[in-house]
């Protein structure tokens, strides 16, 4: 039992707070408080009432007796189940009388053990123990306990310790984030010599989730409970409660330019944690080298917060019930939590991570200095731009072998025209150890299957950082291209210009029947201007007469000869109705020239040889990372325009546009596939 003193102070608190209560409780009623002090009340009344009879009218559930007429009241357990039904209950509970119309919200943050609820008591109630306070190793405050300072117009928010032993902590986390986001004041308290990384997390982390998730979420609770309560894009001000005993505090480190708050600030940028959410940040230190803790300027810096009401204003206390409610109903699913643990696998194993599925290696640190290549078990997934699939034999992986095969490309031997023919032709070969020679890109004429129809499987691979490819038969034909440039210079300076008899040769050999062959043709059918040696000649799909280009410049439907998209033809049989596709034939007459001018294409490549502009065949030839050439409009380095005085090429590393004078260093960038040096832009050997 108490003393008298004690009994007569207490029951002045709850006469002062809700005397209504007060004259309901039978005198000879005795209950526990928070603390677990028993607690006589006294009544008025003449007439003997039990206090069950009394209480009825506020239905109060007999689990929650002791906590209605403690002097807090626990308002969300620690599984986030809210224990006030309705506002009403919430200002009956509090004990918040019905003339207050405006409220701020308090809560206090730190570390189990650091005097939380201490902090409250002496800050806003004069060391009364509102809140309870224990010596025991066991935390004293589970889940969130709230009062009213009728002094101040202050709800007071008193939470469960971070770092407690807890089996859901993600759960506890997520409580006490909920609670921040309601609240207009945080103290975040902190008892040690130093201020620790843990402050920095949970508060970077609540500013993080208080912008991408809760400004919308107040938002859609406002809407839901039909309340005009329009809140602040900024979230709480925070004001750090720092109490040393042997350490001085950030105050003795600060200087005229530079104050605590700022120090604060630049500790969480070189955390790379952000804190733009918060209103406002504030520094409070106290050294406490007696028994006896200062509360003075944390008193001080509350109450010049609680006057500001320029970011964050005052507030009825039913919208504050009604904003928790909705966080809490809006945010309430089941949490996975995983056992706390040392990330004992971050610290040991390799950190380069797969470019296309992101996945970690799993080998220990230093497996390369032993030769041995990165390695996850997990699949990958493809991406083109890294085209991180390999081949393997088909025949041998039915047999049970896993054998990787390759493309190669074979070279020119021989500086005969013939040799660099044979060479354009031949295409590339896949080769198994096991089985020879498996597949050929060109074996035939026309019909030329891909080589995952007949040879291959592909099998898709993790792409590492620093590794060449898994197929490179793009950059191949790049390769091709960029060879033309050094033997069309060679040509050109023997002057030594070969005609365009290959080109015709072939197209005769692939010509449909209906076509009049090449050498016939000696003059354009329609307007008979005679054709010079070098010059074009078109054949109309339609007739197969032998046209210049300015009597063969339509296109349009040939269904009847088999073409059934716009392809060439002449003045005398283009249509000013197209031909319906209905009038189709069987195409294998044009099949052989359909296959064959993709083959010629391949000719073509030898571009200022034979006369043909290298760009018509850029497309087909360009790697997949490479910009396109209608994208790049200026050099990557220098930024300036392409044109005919500076001309366009591509960097081998990045794939980006770049000039002559930014790309002159020439070197090999294996895990695109150059095995030999080609061209490298500044930016990129910069890099490297």
């Amino acid at each position: 039992m108490m003393d008298s003193t004690m009994y007569q102070k207490t029951q002045k608190t709850f006469r002062s707070t809700n005397p209504c209560i007060m004259d309901s409780i039978d005198p000879t009623a005795v209950l526990e408080n928070a603390s677990g002090d028993n607690l006589v009340f006294s009544t008025k009344s003449d007439n003997p009432v039990t206090l069950e009879t009394k209480l009825e009218s506020l239905n109060i559930h007999a689990e929650s007796l002791n906590e209605s007429v403690s002097l807090s009241t626990k308002l969300l357990d620690e599984n986030e189940n809210l224990r006030i039904s309705s506002a009403e209950r919430f200002l009956t509970y509090l004990r918040i009388p019905q003339s207050v119309k405006k409220v701020k919200v308090v809560s206090i943050f730190g570390k189990t053990g650091d005097g939380k609820s201490y902090t409250l008591n002496k800050s806003f109630f004069d060391g009364l123990e509102v809140f309870n306070t224990s010596a025991e190793q066991s935390s004293c405050t589970l889940g969130v306990w709230a009062a009213f300072d009728p002094r101040l117009n202050v709800i007071c928010l008193d939470t469960e310790g971070l770092l407690g032993v807890s089996k859901k902590e993600d759960q506890r986390t997520r409580l006490l984030l909920k609670v921040l986001a309601v609240s207009d004041i945080v103290i975040y308290r902190i008892k040690a010599e130093r201020l620790q990384s843990d402050m920095y997390t949970f508060l970077g982390g609540a500013s993080k989730a208080y912008k991408d998730h809760f400004q919308s979420a107040l938002q859609q609770v406002w809407e839901k409970a039909e309340v005009d309560a329009p809140m602040s894009a900024l979230g709480p001000s925070i004001i750090i409660f720092h109490e040393t005993v042997h350490t001085n505090t950030l105050h003795c480190s600060a200087s005229v330019s530079e104050s605590p708050e700022d120090i604060l600030r630049a500790t969480f940028a070189d955390l790379q944690l952000k804190i733009d959410s918060f209103s406002s940040l504030k520094y409070i230190g106290v050294r406490t080298q007696n028994s006896l803790t200062s509360f003075k300027e944390l008193k001080n810096a509350i109450q010049l917060e609680l006057e500001d009401t320029k970011v964050r204003s005052a507030r009825h206390p039913k919208i504050v019930y009604h904003t928790l409610k909705g966080l809490n109903e809006k945010y309430s699913s089941e949490l996975k939590n995983s056992p706390s643990e040392l990330h004992l696998e971050q610290y040991f194993t390799c950190q380069e991570r797969c470019q296309s599925c992101d996945v970690r290696c799993a080998l220990s640190m230093g497996h390369k200095e032993a030769r041995e290549a990165h390695y996850s078990p997990g699949r990958c997934r493809y991406q083109h731009q890294y085209q991180n699939c390999v081949y393997l034999c088909k025949k041998c992986n039915i047999n049970g072998q896993r054998v990787l095969v390759k493309p190669s490309y074979q070279s020119i031997s021989q500086n005969s025209w013939s040799s660099f023919i044979n060479y354009v032709w031949s295409g590339y070969v896949i080769e198994c150890k096991n089985c020879g020679e498996i597949y050929r890109s060109r074996q035939h004429w026309y019909g030329n299957k891909d080589p995952e129809d007949q040879a291959v499987i592909t099998e898709i691979v993790h792409m590492w950082p620093g590794e060449r490819n898994g197929i490179t038969s793009q950059n191949s034909a790049q390769r091709v291209l960029d060879g033309v440039n050094m033997i069309s210079d060679a040509v050109r300076s023997v002057s030594s210009q070969p005609t365009k008899v290959v080109t015709a040769w072939v197209t005769d050999k692939i010509a449909p029947a209906y076509w009049r062959p090449n050498h016939e043709i000696m003059h354009c059918h329609k307007c008979k201007t005679p054709f010079p040696p070098a010059s074009a000649k078109h054949h109309c799909r339609s007739c197969g007469e032998g046209f210049c280009e300015a009597c063969s410049s339509k296109k349009q439907p040939v269904p009847m000869r088999g073409w059934y998209t716009d392809v060439r033809v002449c003045d005398d049989c283009y249509l000013e109705i197209p031909p319906s596709l209905s009038l189709t034939t069987d195409d294998v007459e044009v099949r052989f020239r359909k296959y064959g001018e993709a083959v010629v294409s391949s000719i073509t490549a030898v571009a200022s040889v034979l006369e043909i502009p290298k760009g018509l065949i850029k497309d087909t030839v360009r790697p997949a990372y490479w910009m396109p050439d209608n994208e790049c409009k200026n050099c990557i380095c220098c930024g300036n325009p392409f044109g005919p005085v500076i001309p366009l090429h591509h960097c081998r590393d990045c794939g980006r546009g770049v000039c002559d004078d930014c790309s002159n260093t020439r070197k090999p960038v294996p895990y695109r596939g150059w095995d030999t040096a080609v061209r490298v832009c500044d930016i990129c050997l910069k890099e490297n």
